[in-house]
């Protein structure tokens, strides 16, 4: 899987991050699981097509000492269609930016 990991996450530094992901992204359908949703402007001519199988997402993993953000943009309504595939280059960098903006506000230097 693709992914960015910030690990050696102290606990406080780790709750930080699941509050701020708490307030400001919906949570999936297990603890410590995320989805931040990819603005339309940033969608693939295929995503874009593909209308019924919107929103797309990634996933962003909160575990004892790390956070995972995937690079796979997953459809809500379909997993297993070509529509569900990794980041173009304008989808990870708003991935990074979303990091970089989480760390920052957080005050997390991990």
């Amino acid at each position: 899987m693709r992914q960015i990991v910030i690990d050696e996450l102290s606990p406080m530094e780790r709750d930080n991050i699941d509050s701020y992901l708490k307030r400001n992204l919906r949570q999936g359908p297990v603890i410590g699981l995320y989805w931040l949703p990819l603005p339309a402007d940033l969608l693939s001519p295929l995503q874009l097509e593909h209308r019924q199988c919107s929103p797309f997402h990634i996933g962003i993993e909160v575990e004892r000492d790390k956070v995972r953000f995937e690079f796979l943009v997953r459809s809500t309504g379909n997993l297993h269609c070509p529509c569900t595939a990794y980041a173009t280059p304008g989808q990870r960098q708003f991935i990074i930016d979303f990091i970089d903006r989480m760390l920052a506000e957080e005050q997390i230097r991990a």
